[in-house]
C-alpha cells in the first residue's frame, strides 16, 4: 500500500520534468481561476453596495411621499370643514353682482326661465355647502333686457353681402312685432351644416299695428342705411313682406328675392293632402279620439293635439301616430296592448284601417317634404341645387323596398312642385352663389321666445320684448360688461317706450283699475 506521496510518485511513468510542468501549468490555472473569482467578487460587491444605495434613495423618497400624503389628508380634512370658495367675481360698477354672476343667470334664463333662476342657484350653492347673495329674478329680467336691447343696438358692420330673413310674430290683438336675423354670405356654414343661432344676429325688431307694404319698405330701407343694401331678402309667403322687398328691388337691381321653402312645401302639401275629402274625414275623427280616449287606458295612443297655426309644417307628428297605432291593431299581442281587451281597442281605433292606404300615401309626401327641407336647411340654395335635390330625393325616398307608399301620384306631384320652386329660386343666382333658402331659423328664434314668455307667450308682448335680441348669442363675463357699458337701465325704458308704447298687459291692467275704481 502507498503511504506518502514519494511511494506514489515513484509508480508514475512519466519524467519528474514532465510531473512538474504539469503542476505548474496547473497551479497557473489555480491563479488565474481565483483571480477572476477575486474579481467577480469585487464587481458583485459593488452592485450590492449601488443596489443598497438606491434601495435607501428609495426609502427616502417613499418616506418623503408619506409625508405628503398625510400633509395632504390633512389639507384635506380642512377643505372638508371650510365651505368652498367661490370664483373672484368683483362687482361690476354701480352694481351689485359681477360680470361672472350675471353672465352665469342670464344663462340659465335662455334654458330654464326667469322665475326659476335664483331657485336653482340656491340648490346648487346648498349642495356645495356655499353662501352667496342671490339676485331676484326680477333683477335677472332687467340684465336680460339690458343685453337684449345691446345686442340690437349693436353697429351692423357694411358690406355687399348681407342676407336678410325677415317674418312677423304676432300673439293676441293687432300688434305684429317685425323681426329680421341676417347673416353674411361670406360666412355661411359649409354645406352639410345647417344654419345655427350663432351664425345670425338680430338686425331689426320692431313692433307696430300696421304693416303694409309701404312699411315694409320704409323698414327696409332704413336696415339698407345701415348695413348697406342686401344680397338677398328671404321670405315666407306674407305679402306685404314680399311687395316691401320689391320696391326695395327696384332701387337695389341685385338684390335677390327668395321664397322660404318650408312654408312654400307646407303650402303644397295644403293643396294636395289638405283638399282631400279623405284627410278632412280623417280630421274629424282625429279630433273625436282624442278627447274619447285621453281620459282611459289607452290614453298612451291618444294623437297628438294640433298645431292652430302652420298646420301643415306639423304634420309630421299627425302621421308618424297615425302609422303606430296602425302598426299596433295589426299586432295585438304588442306589449303596448297589454290590459287593452281587443274590443276597447277596435271600438276606439280601429277606425283608422279604413284610413291605411291614405295614410301610406299622405305620408309619402310628407317623407318628400322631410327630406327635402333637410337637403335645403343642410346645402342651401345654388346653381344645380334642383339636379342635386332630384338625386337626393330617388336616393332616399326609395331606399326602402318594403315602403308600398314609396312612389305615389301625390307624391310625385309634391315632389315635382318642389323642385320647381328650387329650379326657379336657384335661377335668380349667379354662379358660384350659395344662399340660405329656409327662415327655420328665424322660426326657431320665435320659439326661443316664447319659451321665455312662459304663459306670457298667450297674453300680447310686453315689455320682455327686448330680451329677444340676447336670446341668439351666448354671454360671456367679457360681453355683460360690453354690453352694460353701452346700454343702462334708462335705455331699456326708452326703447320700450319708443317701441312698445302701451302694451297689452298695461291695458288689460288699466281696464281693471278703472273697474276696481267706479265698484
Amino acid at each position: 500500500m502507498v503511504t506518502s506521496w514519494i511511494d506514489q510518485a515513484k509508480q508514475f511513468k512519466s519524467s519528474w520534468a514532465v510531473t512538474a510542468g504539469f503542476l505548474l501549468r496547473s497551479r497557473e490555472t489555480q491563479a488565474k481561476r481565483a483571480k477572476s473569482r477575486t474579481e467577480e467578487i469585487q464587481q458583485l460587491k459593488k452592485i450590492v453596495a449601488q443596489q443598497q444605495d438606491t434601495i435607501g434613495k428609495q426609502r427616502e423618497e417613499l418616506a418623503r411621499k408619506n409625508a405628503q400624503i398625510a400633509g395632504l389628508e390633512i389639507f384635506n380634512e380642512q377643505l372638508r370643514k371650510q365651505p368652498p370658495t367661490l370664483p373672484e367675481d368683483p362687482p361690476l360698477p354701480y352694481h351689485e353682482f359681477g360680470a361672472k354672476m350675471i353672465s352665469l343667470c342670464v344663462s340659465l334664463a335662455r334654458r330654464i326661465g326667469l322665475r326659476p333662476v335664483p331657485d336653482v342657484l340656491k340648490m346648487v350653492l346648498d349642495w356645495l355647502g356655499a353662501s352667496a347673495k342671490l339676485p331676484d329674478w326680477t333683477t335677472v329680467r332687467t340684465w336680460m333686457l339690458r343685453v337684449g336691447v345691446a345686442a340690437i343696438k349693436r353697429p351692423i358692420e357694411r358690406a355687399d353681402d348681407w342676407v336678410w330673413l325677415a317674418d312677423h310674430s304676432n300673439q293676441i290683438g293687432t300688434e305684429k312685432v317685425l323681426s329680421i336675423i341676417g347673416l353674411r354670405a361670406s360666412k355661411m356654414p359649409p354645406p352639410g351644416k345647417a344654419l345655427k343661432h350663432d351664425d345670425v344676429r338680430v338686425l331689426e325688431l320692431s313692433p307696430g299695428t300696421s304693416w303694409k307694404r309701404e312699411d315694409m319698405a320704409v323698414a327696409y330701407e332704413q336696415l339698407a342705411q345701415r348695413c348697406g343694401p342686401p344680397l338677398a331678402v328671404l321670405i315666407d309667403g306674407a305679402v306685404e313682406l314680399r311687395e316691401g322687398a320689391e320696391i326695395l328691388q327696384k332701387s337695389h337691381k341685385n338684390m335677390v328675392i327668395l321664397g322660404d321653402f318650408k312654408h312654400y312645401a307646407a303650402n303644397v302639401l295644403k293643396k294636395i293632402v289638405g283638399t282631400d275629402e279623405r284627410f278632412a274625414q280623417f280630421s274629424t275623427r282625429l279630433g273625436r279620439t282624442r278627447s274619447a280616449i285621453q281620459q282611459t287606458e289607452l290614453a298612451h295612443f291618444t294623437p297628438p293635439s294640433p298645431k292652430p297655426k302652420a298646420r301643415f309644417m306639423n304634420l309630421q307628428p299627425t302621421l308618424r301616430w297615425a302609422m303606430m297605432v296602425s302598426w299596433h291593431l295589426s299586432h295585438p299581442c304588442s306589449k303596448s296592448r297589454h290590459d287593452i281587451t281587443a274590443n276597447r281597442m277596435n271600438e276606439k281605433l280601429s277606425w283608422l284601417r279604413e284610413f291605411r292606404d291614405d295614410i301610406r300615401r299622405w305620408n309619402a309626401c310628407q317623407k318628400v317634404v322631410s327630406a327635402s327641407s333637410k337637403f335645403i336647411n343642410e346645402q342651401g340654395l345654388f346653381k344645380g341645387a334642383a339636379r342635386q335635390l332630384r338625386d337626393h330625393l330617388r336616393a332616399v325616398i326609395h331606399s326602402d323596398d318594403n315602403d308600398r307608399a314609396k312612389d305615389t301620384h301625390d307624391s310625385r306631384k309634391v315632389t315635382a312642385s318642389l323642385l320647381r320652386f328650387v329650379r326657379l329660386s336657384e335661377s335668380k343666382l349667379v354662379k358660384g352663389q350659395r344662399l340660405p333658402m329656409s327662415t327655420e331659423i328665424l322660426e326657431s328664434s320665435f320659439g326661443l321666445f316664447k319659451q321665455l314668455e312662459r304663459q306670457h307667450s298667450k297674453g300680447g308682448f310686453t315689455s320682455l320684448l327686448p330680451a329677444y335680441g340676447c336670446l341668439l348669442h351666448a354671454t360671456t363675463p367679457e360681453s355683460i360688461r360690453h354690453d352694460f357699458a353701452r346700454v343702462s337701465v334708462k335705455d331699456v325704458k326708452e326703447w320700450v317706450s319708443q317701441k312698445l308704447g302701451k302694451t297689452l298687459a298695461s291695458k288689460r291692467q288699466a281696464a281693471y283699475q278703472e273697474f276696481r275704481n267706479v265698484a
